[in-house]
């Protein structure tokens, strides 16, 4: 399991993504195959995990990426395009946002 770390030259990268329970498990194999297949193989990749929570209406994801640029260059492929437009069907709404870790805990 990836050590998260509050280096100041990663990127942080938490998306929650909302949906109706009846939708949340095929999102989050979505998800897991986006992962397992392309994600993780992309320049840059660190680590990430996904969340759901008791009501199946959310799911949390957590990424870390070597850099801002690789993150979003990994966005930008034609298949991660592609991948979105299917998850974003699965969901009432995504959203990705980029942190700085300031303190990480053991």
């Amino acid at each position: 399991m990836p050590v998260i770390s509050h280096s100041s030259e990663l990127q942080t990268v938490i998306t929650t993504f909302e949906m109706t329970p009846g939708t949340c498990y095929d999102l989050l194999d979505e998800l897991k195959d986006a992962y397992q297949s392309f994600i993780r193989l992309q320049p840059g990749f660190i680590g990430a995990g996904l969340h759901v929570n008791d009501a199946q209406t959310r799911i949390a994801n957590y990424s870390q990426w070597r850099s801002r640029d690789d993150f979003l260059a990994m966005l930008r492929t034609s298949e991660m395009r592609e991948r979105n437009r299917r998850i974003s069907a699965l969901c009432k709404s995504f959203e990705p946002v980029m942190y700085d870790v300031v303190q990480s805990f053991d």
